[in-house]
C-alpha cells in the first residue's frame, strides 16, 4: 500500500473513531446532556436548512477570505522586505510576534467601537494569518541554494536579482505550507470577530444566538459548519499548492 492510500485510510479511521467517541459521550450523558448525538446535530442542521446556514456561511467566508488576502499579502511583503533590507529584521520580527501574542479577544471590542461594521472580522482574520505566513516565507526565502545565489552574484546581480531569480522559487514550498495553515486560521479570526458583536450575520452571530437560546443541537451544528468552512479553506489552498509547486508533492511509496 502506498503512502497516499495509507494516509486516506488513516483519515477515514480517525473520523470514524471521533464519531464513535462523540456518540458514546452523548449516550453516556457526559457534561450534563450538553453533548447531543451526531444524529441529533445532523437532524437539526437539516431542519434549519440552507435558509439559516447559507447566508451565515457566505458572510463568514467572505470576511475570512478578505482577511486571508490582506494578512498574507502584508506578511509576504514584509518577509520580502526583510530579505532586501536586513537591518529591519529585528523590527519586523517583533511586529510579527506582537501580532501573534496580542490577546485578540481584548483587542476586538476596541476595533468594534472604533471601526464598526465588518472591519473587526476582516482585521482579526488577517491578524490570525500574519505571523505564520511571515515566518514561513522568511524561512523559505533563506532556504535558497547558496550556489545559485553565488552564481547570480557572480554575474553582477544584487539582492533584488537574487530574490527574483532564486529566492522566490525556493520559498514557494514553505510559503504555500504556511498559507495552508493560515486558511483555517482566517476562518477562526473571522468567527471570533463576529462573536464579539457589531455585526448582524455570520456563523459567529448565529452561534451566539443559538447559545443564548440554549439550542444545543444548533450550537453544535454551527460549530460543525465552522469546522467544515475551515477544512474547505485548507483543502482549496492545498489544491492550489499542488498546482503551483507540483515538485513538492510526496512521491508514492
Amino acid at each position: 500500500m502506498n503512502r497516499g492510500a495509507g494516509g486516506k485510510l488513516g483519515g477515514v479511521a480517525g473520523i470514524a473513531a471521533l464519531l464513535g467517541l462523540w456518540w458514546l459521550a452523548a449516550a453516556l450523558n457526559v457534561a450534563g446532556g450538553t453533548i447531543p448525538s451526531p444524529g441529533e446535530v445532523v437532524h437539526a442542521m437539516y431542519t434549519d436548512g440552507w435558509e439559516l446556514y447559507g447566508p451565515n456561511f457566505r458572510i463568514t467566508a467572505q470576511g475570512a477570505l478578505q482577511g486571508f488576502l490582506w494578512g498574507n499579502a502584508l506578511a509576504i511583503a514584509l518577509a520580502v522586505l526583510v530579505i532586501l533590507v536586513p537591518p529591519i529584521e529585528m523590527l519586523a520580527t517583533q511586529l510579527a510576534i506582537l501580532s501573534y501574542c496580542t490577546p485578540l479577544l481584548a483587542l476586538g471590542p476596541i476595533i468594534v467601537v472604533v471601526f464598526g461594521d465588518r472591519t473587526p472580522t476582516v482585521f482579526l482574520a488577517a491578524m490570525y494569518c500574519f505571523f505564520t505566513t511571515m515566518v514561513g516565507t522568511v524561512s523559505g526565502l533563506r532556504a535558497a541554494d547558496p550556489t545559485s545565489l553565488d552564481l547570480v552574484r557572480a554575474y553582477g546581480g544584487g539582492r533584488w536579482e537574487q530574490l527574483r531569480r532564486v529566492r522566490l522559487i525556493a520559498a514557494l514550498p514553505n510559503t504555500l505550507a504556511a498559507l495552508k495553515i493560515a486558511a483555517p486560521s482566517a476562518v477562526l479570526g473571522a468567527i471570533i470577530g463576529e462573536y464579539l458583536g457589531g455585526v448582524d450575520s455570520g456563523i459567529g452571530v448565529a452561534l451566539t444566538a443559538a447559545q443564548n437560546a440554549y439550542n444545543v443541537p444548533r450550537t453544535w451544528g454551527m460549530a460543525l459548519a465552522a469546522a467544515l468552512l475551515a477544512g474547505a479553506g485548507y483543502a482549496v489552498v492545498a489544491v492550489i499548492a499542488r498546482l503551483a509547486a507540483p515538485w513538492t508533492r510526496t512521491e508514492a511509496q
